[in-house]
């Protein structure tokens, strides 16, 4: 019976390079199984995961705290989750997988939105954990750049009324420390800030193949 081959996440905070790694693994790790809601990651056959993520861009996110509450926001969040729990308890054991973020970026965002049950934070932590976590470091200054200087931040990025340099700081730094306690009893692999994409690919490419 050959070994169920590894299962890892790849994490980091707003503006780390997740998606742009995951878009360039894939011609670099062909045997992988990569799984994650970025549009260009997604099956067809599960379109409604990119529709309800630009629903969730485009009316959830502006009207919360007004329109729509925490607790909804993570009942609309936990279609991701729940998503990204099917793929891994479907994945083929002969080939590894790699996830982007997994139910933990998630979970952290939600705890900062305000969510306070923890009967959901609980399922969540019951799903299957991975054998690795690779964490893409990032110095708060180059996350804003790559926001656009603050112009493409939505509320889940910042803390405070305006998408300002200190409560994106703030937000981002709170993340970063929610995030590895979340993963504190995994294996974890934090890597240093790279000069680009490319270069950030093949730095997760080799941890993952070491």
């Amino acid at each position: 019976m050959r070994e169920e081959r590894p299962f890892s996440v790849l994490l980091g905070t707003d503006g780390a390079g997740k998606s742009s790694v995951m878009g360039r693994l894939a011609p670099l790790l062909p045997e992988w199984q990569l799984i994650s809601v970025d549009s260009t990651l997604v099956a067809p056959q599960h379109a409604l995961i990119t529709r309800l993520r630009k629903d969730l861009q485009d009316y959830l996110l502006p009207g919360l705290g007004t329109v729509y509450s925490p607790d909804f926001l993570a009942s609309v969040l936990q279609t991701a989750v729940v998503h990204l729990r099917d793929q891994v308890l479907a994945r083929d054991p002969r080939a590894p997988m790699l996830v982007d973020s997994y139910y933990y970026k998630i979970l952290a965002k939600c705890r900062m939105a305000g969510v306070q049950d923890s009967r959901i934070y609980s399922w969540w932590r019951s799903f299957p954990q991975p054998d690795q976590v690779v964490f893409l470091d990032v110095s708060a200054e180059s996350a804003w750049r790559r926001r656009g200087d603050g112009a493409q931040l939505n509320v889940l990025e910042y803390d405070g009324a305006t998408a300002d340099w200190e409560g994106f700081e703030r937000y981002q730094k709170n993340l970063r420390k929610l995030l590895l306690e979340e993963v504190g009893e995994l294996p974890v692999t934090i890597l240093r800030e790279q000069p680009d994409a490319d270069r950030a690919a093949d730095a997760v490419r080799k941890v993952l193949t070491a």
